[in-house]
């Protein structure tokens, strides 16, 4: 079983291979070579037509209504609380949207989407029996796609039509450089030969994990609950645009970045669970035995060791002695300072308002 995967919860890579043998070695290869990653089970939406950008852009978190041909980014939706619903990898290419997102979540989103057309001329459908995701990960990104006569974007966020079908998108995480490549499923073999004929080392989702949890970088599902609202895991900027028009759950991103500050932050936990059971995704995060945060990704980092993702109150100091789990998996737990969302001490531009108004009165 997968460090950290709760037993009573289904575990949404079980599709693909969590590793290839020797999960750590596949952590080092992303860390100083280049590995290649199957992470086919995530789903994928299309939206061709001639209005898929001004259309999206009422409906997403991010600003896409002139998002250039060749270039992603990321997006959420959201419910009209702003709690996050979706989130999805989003990428133009070849005069459609393509949006890929978690196991199980794109019925819900194409549901979603085609409740939502009205009179606009687009055609979202899921095309996840077209396209197959494979992550290749490592500083040697760009040279394991040049051998393998793959145009290698040279941008984050940066895509390419890939030869035939398909394209590839350069990613700024989970290591230091990173691309997504989404080929015709039924060529996801021969892609994946491919990319390990050009030097990319087979690995699974394990090894994936570890490297995006040490990047503080959220899953959906897995560090988020039903309550996270963008500002707290760092999304805001990556795929939330604070100046955009409307959309659902606008007025809480807004009320948020502009008078007040969200209740919790994600961090990075550090682990002394020794040989004993660790942390499950959803336990709580204790500290003086009272509930602060919640436990998300759980896993075996090749330099770290036992390490995770947690939502906590945002007035939980940097260097609580916190406890992570309960019952026999309650291991002793501290907080990476560098994980810590650097904060401004300035009151956010709507207090500022109000405070100034308050002086004048």
């Amino acid at each position: 079983m997968e460090v950290g995967r709760p037993e009573s919860a289904p575990d949404p890579d079980v599709a693909v291979p969590a590793h290839c043998g020797d999960p750590l070695a596949e952590q080092r290869a992303m860390a100083r070579s280049a590995a290649v990653v199957d992470r086919s089970h995530r789903e994928v939406l299309a939206v061709p037509g001639a209005d898929r950008l001004s259309w999206l852009h009422l409906l997403l978190t991010q600003h896409v209504s002139e998002l250039p041909a060749d270039t992603g980014t990321e997006a959420l939706v959201l419910d009209g609380n702003g709690r996050v619903l979706h989130h999805m990898a989003v990428a133009h290419v070849d005069e459609v949207v393509w949006l890929d997102t978690e196991p199980g979540d794109a019925g819900a989103l194409l549901d979603y989407l085609t409740k939502m057309i009205f009179w606009s001329k687009v055609e979202p459908r899921d095309a996840t029996a077209e396209l197959a995701v494979l992550s290749l990960v490592g500083p040697e990104t760009a040279n394991v796609l040049d051998a393998a006569g793959v145009p290698a974007p040279h941008r984050p966020n940066e895509c390419a039509a890939l030869p035939g079908d398909g394209f590839v998108r350069r990613m700024p995480w989970p290591g230091s450089d990173a691309a997504d490549l989404l080929v015709p499923r039924g060529e996801r073999e021969a892609w994946w030969q491919r990319l390990t004929a050009a030097g990319a080392r087979p690995a699974g989702t394990m090894a994936f994990e570890a490297l995006r949890v040490e990047a503080v970088r959220p899953r959906l599902h897995l560090d988020t609950d039903a309550r996270t609202i963008p500002h707290e895991v760092g999304w805001i900027g990556p795929a939330v645009h604070l100046t955009k028009g409307c959309y659902r759950g606008q007025e809480t991103v807004a009320r948020v970045a502009n008078l007040g500050r969200p209740p919790r932050r994600l961090v990075l936990l550090h682990l002394d669970a020794g040989d004993e059971e660790q942390p499950r995704t959803g336990d709580p995060v204790l500290r003086d035995g009272r509930a602060v945060g919640r436990v998300g990704t759980v896993v075996l980092h090749h330099e770290l060791g036992a390490v995770a993702l947690a939502l906590v109150k945002r007035s939980v100091p940097a260097d609580a002695e916190l406890v992570a789990g309960t019952d026999d998996r309650a291991a002793p737990a501290s907080i990476d300072p560098d994980s810590v969302p650097t904060e401004d001490t300035t009151p956010p531009p709507g207090r500022a308002a109000q405070l100034r108004g308050r002086l004048r009165g």
